[in-house]
């Protein structure tokens, strides 16, 4: 056994979340040049047909569905960080802006709430003295039952402190 306080800072649990995205930036960028080069023959005819306030509504579209990539990628730079010692779970979210807030709990006190929305998402959330904050929102449900569960068994352990937790990894001395 370990005396030493650093013992008791070790990780039981650490994980780092982040939303998944279906596209890469590579795939983003193929699929916006298809469609440019799609707009761009489409809207020749009309142009040449001398309706050419098609050719400026037809880049409109591709303008925008490279806009709305750029902001699904921004909005990807976000991330949950989740540490947990015996001593303390430390819950930090970071938005895409770079923004980062901080919460700590005794690991003693935090539960951990699972409730159903509708079929097939659940909702997780961390709460202690009369606070929750929702977390992992841009899990899949899988993914949040196996985040879940291996958050509850890093909280018993930790919860079962270090000592008693060694005393059942550690087989008796004969």
């Amino acid at each position: 056994m370990d005396p030493s306080p650093d013992a008791d800072d070790a990780a039981l649990f650490a994980a780092r979340l982040f939303p998944r995205r279906s596209f890469t930036p590579a795939a983003a960028r193929r699929l916006l040049a298809a469609t440019f080069v799609a707009s761009a023959l489409f809207s020749l005819p009309f142009y040449l047909a001398g309706a050419w306030p098609i050719v400026g509504f037809l880049g409109l579209d591709v303008a925008l569905l490279g806009l709305a990539f750029r902001m699904s990628f921004r909005a990807a730079r976000a991330y949950e960080d989740y540490r947990l010692t015996y001593l303390e779970l430390e819950f930090a979210r970071v938005s895409a802006r770079g923004a980062r807030r901080e919460w700590r709990f005794n690991p003693a006190w935090v539960t951990l709430e699972r409730g159903e929305t509708g079929p097939m998402a659940e909702r997780l959330a961390l709460r202690s003295r009369g606070r929750r904050h929702e977390i992992a929102t841009f899990l899949g449900p899988d993914e949040k039952a196996a985040f879940a569960g291996d958050l509850t068994r890093a909280l018993v352990e930790a919860r079962r402190g270090r000592r008693r937790s060694e005393e059942f990894r550690t087989p008796p001395a004969v």
